[in-house]
C-alpha cells in the first residue's frame, strides 16, 4: 500500500476516532500499529517495542512523577489554606481584593506545584466561597479562578513544560527559565484586568461594609505563611539555576521540600502519602500511556515520509513565514478544543518544529507560545480542563454557562500576551541568554 494512502488512512483514523471521545493514547497506539502492519508487516511492530522501552527508561522523563508528588503533598499540607488567609488579609480592602490575591495565591502555586489542577480545585474551595459571600459577581471569581490556575503551565517547575523539552530536545532548564517572565507578565495581565474592570464598576467586587482593619503587626504575621512556599520554591528552581542539580534531581529536592512542609505543618502521615502516592500514579500512567501511543504514531509518520513532505509543502509555499506561525498557532488553539496539552505536545511538537527551524525561529520562544496555547486550551469552551476542575465545587444556582461567560476576557488577555510574546521574542528568550552567560 503506497505510504500517502496510509498517512491519510492515519489522519482520518485519528479525526474520527478522537470526535468519537476513544482514550488518546489508545486512538495513537492503534492507528499507529495497524499502520505499521499494513506497510511492513507484523515483523515491523519490534520499532515501536523498541520505542516503548526507550520511552520507559527515559531518565528526563523521572521528572514527571516526582514533580506530581510534590504537588500532591503540597496540595493536602494546608499551605495552601494559610496562604489564602494572608491575602484575604492583605488584600480585602482592594478594589477586586479578593480576586488579586487569588491570582497572587495561583501564580506561588504555579511556582511551587506546576500542576493545574492543584490550583484550580484549592482554589474552588476557598476562594469561591470567600468572594461569593461578600458580593463579588460570580463571572469575575468564576474567570478569575481558572486563569489563574493556568499559570501552572507556564511559571516553572511545569510539568507540562518537562514534556515539551523532552519532547522538542531542548534543555529543560532553559524552557524553565523562558517561563518565567512570560509567567509573570501573564500574571499582572490578569490583574491589571481585575483592577480596571472592579474601577469601572465597583458593583462587581464590593469592598466589605464592615471592616475592622488589623494592626500592622498582626498582618505583617500573617506573612509568615509564605516562608513554607518560598523554602520549596528556592529548594526547586534555585538548585537549578545555582547548577547544583538538574531538572530532575530538583524534583527530588522538591518532593522532600513538600514533605518537610507537611511534617511542620503536621499534615504529614501514611494515609495522606498514601493518597499522594495513588495520585501520582495515575497522572504519570496517564501521561506515559499517551506517550507511548504518540511516539508510535509519529515514528510511522516520519518513516512514511510525512515530515519531509510537509516541510516540502512549506518551502513551497509563497506565504510570510509570520503567517505559517499563526497557522500553527491557530491549530494548536483548534486542538486544544478536543486534546489535553500532553496530547497536543506529544503529536504537533515532533511535526511543528522541524517546520520552525527551516522558518528561523527559536525553538525556545516558539515552546513558550505553545505553553500559552496550551493555558488558553485550559479555558476555552466547551472542554477546557479546568472549567470541568471547577464544576465540581460550584454551589447551587450557578451553572457552567456563567464559568464559559466568566473565562472569556482571561481568555482575549492570553491571546493578547500571545500576539505581545511572538512580536517581541527577546521578553522570552534574554532570561535563558543571562543565565547561560552567567554560567560560563
Amino acid at each position: 500500500m503506497e505510504s500517502s494512502l496510509i498517512l491519510a488512512f492515519m489522519f482520518v483514523s485519528l479525526i474520527v476516532f478522537m470526535l468519537s471521545g476513544a482514550g488518546l493514547a489508545f486512538v495513537l497506539g492503534a492507528i499507529a500499529f495497524i499502520s505499521t502492519i499494513l506497510l511492513w508487516g507484523p515483523s515491523a511492530l519490534i520499532v515501536a517495542v523498541l520505542n516503548t522501552f526507550e520511552t520507559m527508561t527515559s531518565e528526563a522523563l523521572m521528572a514527571i512523577p516526582l514533580y506530581v508528588l510534590m504537588a500532591s503533598i503540597l496540595q493536602k499540607s494546608a499551605i495552601i489554606d494559610a496562604l489564602y488567609d494572608a491575602m484575604e488579609t492583605w488584600f480585602s480592602r482592594l478594589n477586586g481584593g479578593l480576586a488579586v490575591g487569588t491570582i497572587v495565591i495561583c501564580t506561588i502555586l504555579a511556582a511551587m506545584t506546576g500542576v493545574v489542577g492543584a490550583a484550580v480545585a484549592a482554589m474552588g474551595i476557598l476562594a469561591l466561597p470567600s468572594m461569593l459571600s461578600r458580593g463579588y459577581h460570580p463571572q469575575l471569581a468564576l474567570g478569575a479562578i481558572c486563569a489563574g490556575g493556568t499559570l501552572g503551565i507556564l511559571i516553572p517547575p511545569s510539568v507540562v513544560t518537562i514534556v515539551y523539552a523532552i519532547t522538542a530536545q531542548i534543555s529543560i532548564g532553559k524552557m524553565f527559565s523562558a517561563g518565567i517572565v512570560p509567567g509573570l507578565i501573564l500574571a499582572g495581565g490578569y490583574i491589571g484586568y481585575i483592577l480596571v474592570r472592579t474601577w469601572i464598576n465597583p458593583e462587581l467586587a464590593p469592598k466589605p461594609s464592615q471592616f475592622e482593619p488589623l494592626p500592622l503587626r498582626e498582618k505583617l504575621a500573617k506573612l509568615k505563611s509564605l516562608i513554607l512556599p518560598a523554602f520549596v520554591v528556592f529548594g526547586v528552581l534555585g538548585s537549578i539555576y545555582a547548577g547544583i542539580a538538574t531538572p530532575t534531581e530538583a524534583a527530588a529536592v522538591g518532593v522532600l521540600g513538600a514533605a518537610l512542609s507537611a511534617l511542620i505543618t503536621r499534615r504529614l502521615s501514611m494515609p495522606m502519602l498514601s493518597e499522594a502516592a495513588t495520585d501520582t500514579l495515575r497522572v504519570t500512567a496517564m501521561i506515559l500511556w499517551i506517550t507511548i501511543g504518540a511516539r508510535a504514531f509519529i515514528s510511522v509518520f516520519v518513516a512514511t515520509g510525512g515530515a519531509d513532505s510537509l516541510l516540502d509543502f512549506v518551502e513551497t509555499l509563497e506565504a510570510s513565514r509570520w503567517i505559517i506561525l499563526g497557522a500553527m498557532v491557530m491549530v494548536l488553539i483548534f486542538l486544544g478544543l478536543f486534546l489535553d496539552e500532553i496530547g497536543i505536545i506529544l503529536l504537533c511538537v515532533p511535526v511543528f518544529l522541524p517546520i520552525i527551524g527551516a522558518l528561523g525561529f527559536d525553538p525556545l520562544w516558539f515552546g513558550v507560545l505553545f505553553m500559552i496555547t496550551a493555558q488558553m486550551a485550559y479555558i476555552t469552551p466547551p472542554f477546557g480542563y479546568t472549567l470541568f476542575y471547577l464544576k465540581g465545587v460550584l454551589p447551587e444556582g450557578i451553572g457552567i454557562g456563567q464559568v464559559y461567560r466568566g473565562v472569556m476576557p482571561f481568555f482575549f488577555i492570553q491571546a493578547a500576551v500571545l500576539v505581545l510574546f511572538a512580536l517581541f521574542p527577546s521578553l522570552v528568550t534574554w532570561l535563558p541568554e543571562a543565565l547561560t552567560q552567567n554560567a560560563r
